[in-house]
């Protein structure tokens, strides 16, 4: 009896035995704080585990990109170089704004290597609460192109910085963003991105503006943008010298665009957005005083965009096999401060008028596979009847530029890319004993990594 009771306790607690296994506490693994001791749980060198979330009243995104250029440029284009070939201010007939060293200076004699990483950039994107029914939201991003900076000690400069209102149809966007005018920009390697010839996407502008889109169809709807920016066209240093500009009103500019999805979407801008068919006009007016004359001057701008997908996407998302055109026109005056023309003003001292200018540019992108992209473009900004520049000196009668690359993405965040650019400026009213012209070839090899 004795032994039957004990083989019955003994089954008894091995059946209980799982059940109070399972009751034991584990022991946790080890943490650590590893803030102020990166190596405090991995060999000396090696950054293990040091990831922490990232909180903020509402929801944050990071990203953007670390991108090395080497360059060689036939010519010298300044401390930039070949990652902006816009050279800076300097004497005429040597380094023009936004033009190519004349051949018969000594920055035309001379070629240029570098290496830089300044056009890496990161963003800050912020998902807020409702208003109204709309979503809200804000971006910030930098790149370290700031004014003064090398690229040893490169220096933060603010890009973009807005919020958003965002209903169905409706947005409101308020804060620095790109300019209304000129929606093209050329899919080129460098920083400039066309914009001396024929792509005036710069400078970012302080704005407020709406968005509107008008349902035509099931695939057809109509893109009303309407905003006033800053105008940057004025001097915030002006001394009252003549020809100068300041006081001036804020600038209206805007859009009107057809966009259909009946075409499918291809790869826009650096193969990273799927575009639908666009195509329409876009403008820009403002006035501001100038020194000595008795009248206000203007600004302004009118041109035509278009974005068309010739090899439309399978499914909407793969590149491979895929093509795409974008091109622009316009008719500028008075817009140096947006490159769309080489100068502000012509004419005698007191009666200073707006020097008008246009620009062309087209482009084609082709992915014959998803990850193998190439790109071929041409530019060029004119100046508007070269006669009404008598006695401006050395004044840029064009400049243009005919690009190529082939990028490779080696992954989802690491692409290399190869370009090549051709540029040149043609210039009026000489300085005796100079050449008329100025031209650059440049090659530039870059590696990107995108997160």
């Amino acid at each position: 009896m004795t032994k039957k009771v004990m083989l019955q306790i003994a089954a008894a607690a091995l059946l209980a035995a799982p059940a109070v296994a399972q009751e034991v506490p584990q022991t946790p693994p080890p943490t650590y704080n590893c803030d102020f001791e990166p190596a405090c749980e991995v060999a000396p060198g090696i950054y293990g585990k040091m990831a922490s979330p990232v909180t903020s009243k509402f929801k944050l995104s990071f990203g953007g990109f670390v991108k090395l250029d080497y360059i060689y440029n036939s010519v010298n284009l300044g401390p930039t170089g070949g990652t902006v070939p816009s050279p800076g201010i300097a004497a005429l007939g040597t380094l023009q704004p936004g033009g190519i060293p004349k051949s018969s200076s000594a920055a035309g004699q001379e070629d240029q290597t570098l290496m830089t990483a300044r056009q890496s950039r990161f963003w800050i994107k912020v998902d807020g609460p409702a208003l109204l029914g709309a979503k809200t939201g804000a971006l910030i991003e930098a790149d370290f192109f700031g004014a003064g900076s090398g690229n040893e000690g490169a220096n933060l400069r603010m890009r973009h910085a807005y919020g958003t209102i965002d209903w169905k149809n409706t947005q409101v966007l308020f804060g620095q963003s790109w300019d209304s005018f000129g929606p093209a920009a050329a899919s080129t390697l460098d920083f400039g991105q066309g914009a001396t010839t024929g792509n005036p996407g710069s400078p970012r502008v302080a704005q407020i503006r709406v968005t509107q889109k008008v349902a035509l169809s099931e695939n057809n709807s109509l893109k009303l943008i309407a905003g006033v920016q800053n105008p940057p066209q004025d001097s915030n240093t002006a001394t009252g010298a003549a020809g100068e500009t300041w006081g001036g009103k804020v600038n209206l500019a805007g859009q009107a665009m057809l966009v259909s999805k009946a075409l499918g979407v291809a790869p826009g801008f650096w193969g990273l957005p799927m575009n639908s068919f666009t195509a329409g006009f876009f403008g820009l007016y403002g006035n501001q005083d100038v020194a000595g004359n008795a009248e206000m001057v203007d600004s302004w701008g009118y041109g035509f965009y278009t974005f068309v997908p010739v090899l439309k996407s399978s499914d909407g998302k793969s590149r491979a096999m895929t093509a795409s055109f974008e091109g622009q026109t316009y008719m500028a005056a008075n817009m140096a401060f947006a490159h769309a023309t080489a100068h502000t003003l012509i004419g005698p001292a007191g009666d200073k008028s707006p020097a008008k200018g246009y620009g062309l540019f087209g482009q084609a992108i082709f992915y014959p596979t998803q990850n193998l992209g190439f790109t071929a473009g041409y530019g060029k900004r004119s100046a508007y009847d070269y006669g009404s520049y008598a006695g401006v000196a050395n004044f840029q009668k064009y400049s243009s530029q005919i690009f190529g690359n082939v990028a490779y993405d080696l992954n989802a965040a690491i692409r290399v890319a190869v370009e090549y650019q051709h540029l040149k400026t043609l210039y009026g009213n000489n300085t005796p004993g100079t050449s008329d012209s100025g031209t650059a070839n440049i090659a530039r090899v870059a590696a990107m990594y995108f997160f």
